[in-house]
């Protein structure tokens, strides 16, 4: 009985993983996304201390690519009156996200998107970006994000930086669970 047990556990995680590690269809239908995808949501906390880095006011837009459940820039309409978009590939997210937007009642402020957050058509009108990616991510957006962002705008990173761009400030501090770290960039 034990050992039947831990067969299926083994099986149940395997299956995980190899769920976890296939690609995933992008918004349009030869688009493949090769990063590896996860979801862990950002606590309250981080997200406050995220959009006060940035200084975001009521004349920035915000992106969230990533945005998981839409917390971030759910929190920044309802909290500073600023127009929020949220990108992220997995629906269930997106669900998650309309649910977070309605639940705030910023549905007039934030806009939700499902897409490959690496392939966003209007990037360029983003005055913040607010990121919880992996390294592989933040390695492939860093060119994009140089190119296509205007001067001036801010982005956060939480926990995981750019590789060959310096960030303009650093922030440590000690989260409800666990220490978290913050990056944040000024495009040039």
């Amino acid at each position: 009985m034990r050992s039947t047990r831990l067969i299926a556990l083994v099986a149940v995680v395997a299956g995980l993983v190899l769920v976890s590690q296939a690609p995933v269809t992008g918004q349009d239908k030869g688009d493949k996304v090769t990063c590896q995808i996860i979801y862990v949501p950002t606590p309250q906390p981080v997200v406050d201390k995220m959009l006060d880095m940035a200084k975001v006011t009521d004349k920035d837009i915000v992106f969230d690519l990533g945005c998981g459940d839409g917390r971030i820039v759910a929190t920044a309409a309802k909290k500073y009156g600023a127009k929020g978009i949220g990108v992220d590939i997995d629906p269930d997210r997106i669900k998650d996200s309309n649910e977070t937007v309605k639940k705030l009642n910023v549905e007039k402020l934030v806009e939700i998107r499902q897409g490959d957050a690496l392939k966003v058509k209007d990037l360029e009108k983003g005055t913040v970006v607010m990121l919880y990616m992996l390294d592989e991510f933040m390695k492939k957006l860093e060119p994009i994000a140089k190119k296509r962002l205007p001067k001036g705008a801010r982005i956060v990173s939480h926990d995981f930086r750019f590789p060959n761009w310096e960030p303009d400030a650093v922030v440590e501090f000690q989260g409800p669970d666990r220490s978290h770290t913050l990056y944040m960039y000024t495009v040039k």
